[in-house]
C-alpha cells in the first residue's frame, strides 16, 4: 500500500491551471456548507448544539439534516453555533440582504 502524503505536496505537482481549478473548487465547497459540515468545522458537537438549543441530539440530528425548515429554527441554529444569519436575495450581480422579517411587517391600521 501507498504511503499517504499530504494534499499540499500532490498540489505543488499540479499544472497552474489544475491548482488554480482546485482552490475555486475548495473556495465554492467553503461557501456552500451544510448545517453538519458547518458545525463539524466550529468543532462543535450535536450534544452542544442540543443543550444550547435545550433539545436533544437526536433532534439536533434531524434539524441538520432537513431540507426545509422554518427561518427561525435556523436562525436559532446558527445562533447557537456562535453566528448570526443573514438572508441575501441576488438578482443577477445584484444582491440585497433582507432586514428581519418580523422587522418588515407593516403595523395593522384600525
Amino acid at each position: 500500500m501507498a504511503a499517504s502524503q499530504p494534499y499540499s505536496a500532490l498540489r505543488v505537482r499540479l499544472s497552474p491551471a489544475a491548482q488554480a481549478e482546485s482552490l475555486a473548487l475548495a473556495d465554492k465547497l467553503e461557501e456552500e456548507m451544510g448545517l453538519a459540515n458547518l458545525r463539524r468545522a466550529l468543532k462543535r458537537s450535536q450534544t452542544e448544539i442540543g443543550q444550547i438549543l435545550e433539545v436533544n441530539q437526536g433532534s439536533v440530528a434531524k434539524i441538520e439534516k432537513r431540507g426545509d425548515m422554518l427561518v427561525s429554527s435556523l436562525r436559532r441554529y446558527v445562533e447557537a453555533l456562535g453566528g448570526e444569519l443573514e438572508m441575501v436575495a441576488c438578482f443577477g450581480d445584484r444582491r440585497v440582504r433582507i432586514k428581519r422579517l418580523a422587522d418588515l411587517v407593516e403595523p395593522e391600521q384600525s
